[in-house]
């Protein structure tokens, strides 16, 4: 299934649920109960906020992808109709979010603890949206939007609108 999320900046209040949504979702714990200083916390989307509206900004999922096209790494990769971060590959370089259209990819950094020798090593990275691939619930920014502004597009939903808008010109 080819699908993209879009958001109506009319119905946002930018409230930012869906950006504590998204880091909950992508979180191995339960972060509620962890120390707020050892979390990573990194939503895969951003809420733009002016004097007179508010806007979820996320990526789109281009079919040519252009962020993958510029990584001189691999560290964007096209996965079904996703294109996903491959955070072993991606060395922070920015080169994806400037190639970005939407500017829907933010450089992070990450804190890793190497188990064995008890220290932590931080690394950039690359972040943006993913759909919440791994979950059986889908994107959970649409999930939790207290004003429903988040809309998943299907590919057929596209068809039949151009249909009756076609069927609509001609009368």
């Amino acid at each position: 299934m080819n699908y993209f999320v879009i958001a109506d900046p009319d119905k946002c209040i930018g409230c930012r649920t869906c950006m504590i949504g998204c880091v909950v979702a992508h979180s191995d714990e339960d972060i509620f109960y962890q120390n707020p200083d050892e979390i990573n916390f990194n939503p895969k989307l951003s809420v733009i906020k002016t004097k007179e509206v508010s806007a979820p900004i996320q990526c789109r999922h281009c079919e040519d992808a252009p962020c993958a096209k510029a990584c001189p790494n691999g560290g964007i990769v096209r996965v079904g109709n996703t294109i996903k971060i491959n955070e072993e590959n991606c060395i922070g370089c920015k080169t994806c979010m400037l190639a970005c259209p939407i500017g829907a990819i933010d450089i992070v950094t990450l804190k890793d603890v190497d188990e064995g020798k008890l220290c932590f090593r931080e690394r950039m990275t690359a972040n943006k949206c993913d759909f919440c691939i791994e979950s059986p619930e889908g994107p959970a920014c649409v999930n939790v939007c207290p004003t429903k502004a988040f809309t998943i597009v299907k590919d057929e939903d596209i068809d039949s609108k151009v249909k009756n808008k076609r069927k609509l010109a001609i009368l």
